[in-house]
């Protein structure tokens, strides 16, 4: 363990990053534009590591592992000027005669804490917003996609020198030991379970810290819908990727009188866009896996939990345990007391629920924790108001899926249980940033000598006139 990362390291770069902060921002450009080339030139070699992890398609590799990361390196790489910049403030009338501003400075030695569901997007769109803000890190990816993993290691030495970015790789021990360091900031993404002992570790320490954590991710559908583009879109966002994505939608709350209707649309439209119309096959070249046999159990437990109680299964293919294959699952008459009303899913499987009032629908998110994301698919603006209005959640979206994720300038994090801190663009530099107000005072008199002591009559009539009018 100490081998893996030993203090003399983490020494290494705390030493460095007081040298990083008089960088220019030439210099974290440079570093940046140089990733970016390597991701260019490596692209293959990328998709080639995610695609042997868990049968990712290679252009689904493309779209949604490395685009991501390099329109954030390009936003970052146009904008940087402006966003380190500092930001003049307005003096009040009570302090007229300072100049005030809000200055931007590195936090210092950061560690990134990647999961697997997406391990090159969300392991480097983290570390793009850490370098940009001026900042050295340890990067920690996931143990469950070695390969993913190990070209992440590779990029880095190739890329940065020992004491700009070092990248641990190992298991749950390792990440136990790196959360004793005291770092300056901690970005993790993960599950709630393990984003709370995340934060115990920092705690200790008083690190600063970024959760981008899961959730019930909830899916509202009314009856004046766009049906065919609302399956379509759904379809898209949760089975993608197997299902693996913290932002994709996790059940489905729809009126009941459009059920049916919904439901076989929803079939036809994920046959198209994985199985080109017929029953999804592990020959798809469209269609992701489960990217462990422990996913792939606790999957399959909760979809055979709720049909024990009740619930109805349709398949639309095969599954298979020695290659964590699980066709998209859609769930019906789903019991309340199901297991899968409780747990995030993180899988290819889809549980529908009826409503008879839009109030029910509230009431039924309202009960759980806040989730990470929220979906409307309405025509009426009226409802789409009401549930914007009614429940909370870190990010919503109107007649579409998890495309508010690659929208370079919203900020993206969840509220609670799904995590808090925000990411991406300006909102992910800012959280990798110590926003320093700096106050500059005249020489000679100033406003604020009236307050000074002794306490007098007129000093009293000043406080009460202040108290009064400013």
């Amino acid at each position: 363990m100490v081998k893996a990362f030993p203090e003399s390291a983490f020494a290494a770069l705390k030493s460095r990053s007081l040298d990083l902060r008089s960088e220019t921002l030439e210099a974290r450009k440079k570093r940046l534009k140089t990733l970016e080339m390597w991701i260019h030139t490596n692209r293959d070699r990328i998709k080639q590591a995610v695609h042997t992890d868990y049968k990712k398609p290679l252009l689904e590799v493309d779209t949604s592992e490395i685009y991501p990361v390099l329109t954030e390196l390009r936003h970052v790489l146009r904008h940087l000027d402006r966003w380190a910049s500092p930001v003049k403030v307005d003096a009040t009338p009570s302090y007229i005669g300072t100049r005030s501003e809000v200055r931007y400075e590195p936090k210092g030695t950061c560690l990134i804490v990647a999961p697997w569901n997406f391990p090159f997007n969300l392991c480097l769109g983290p570390l793009v917003s850490c370098l940009a803000a001026g900042n050295n890190a340890v990067v920690k990816p996931s143990e469950w996609t070695p390969n993913t993993s190990r070209i992440i290691r590779e990029m880095v030495e190739e890329v940065f020198p020992a004491d700009i970015v070092q990248v641990v790789e190992g298991g749950i021990e390792i990440s136990k030991h790196l959360l004793t360091f005291p770092f300056d900031h901690i970005f993790f993404t993960g599950s709630t379970t393990v984003g709370k002992l995340v934060m115990e570790a920092a705690s200790k320490h008083l690190s600063s810290v970024t959760l981008e954590l899961g959730g019930k991710s909830p899916t509202i559908i009314d009856r004046t819908a766009n049906l065919r583009d609302a399956a379509k879109r759904i379809a898209f966002g949760k089975f993608i990727n197997n299902g693996q994505t913290c932002i994709a939608p996790d059940y489905i709350l729809i009126d009941a009188k459009i059920h049916d209707t919904f439901i076989g649309l929803l079939k036809n439209e994920t046959k198209k866009l994985f199985g080109d119309g017929n029953e999804i096959v592990e020959t798809s070249p469209s269609y992701s896996r489960l990217a462990t046999s422990r996913q792939f159990e606790r999957v399959i437990s909760l979809v055979a939990e709720a049909v024990l109680r009740g619930a109805h299964a349709e398949k639309l293919g095969n599954q298979n345990k020695d290659e964590n294959f699980l066709a998209p699952t859609i769930l019906t008459h789903v019991p309340s007391g199901a297991r899968i009303w409780e747990e995030e899913i993180f899988g290819p499987v889809l549980p529908l629920k009826t409503f008879e009032t839009p109030q029910q629908a509230i009431e039924f998110i309202n009960r759980r924790p806040k989730p990470l994301a929220l979906y409307v698919f309405s025509r009426r603006k009226a409802f789409q108001e009401s549930i914007l209005r009614q429940t909370t959640s870190g990010s919503a979206c109107i007649n579409d899926c998890v495309l508010q994720f690659t929208h370079p300038n919203l900020p993206f994090g969840g509220i609670n249980h799904s995590g808090f801190g925000k990411s991406h663009g300006q909102y992910g530099f800012k959280a990798f940033s110590n926003e320093k107000p700096v106050l500059r005072q005249k020489s000679g008199w100033s406003g604020p000598y009236l307050l000074h002591p002794p306490y007098t009559k007129k000093m009293k009539r000043i406080v009460d006139a202040l108290l009064k009018w400013f």
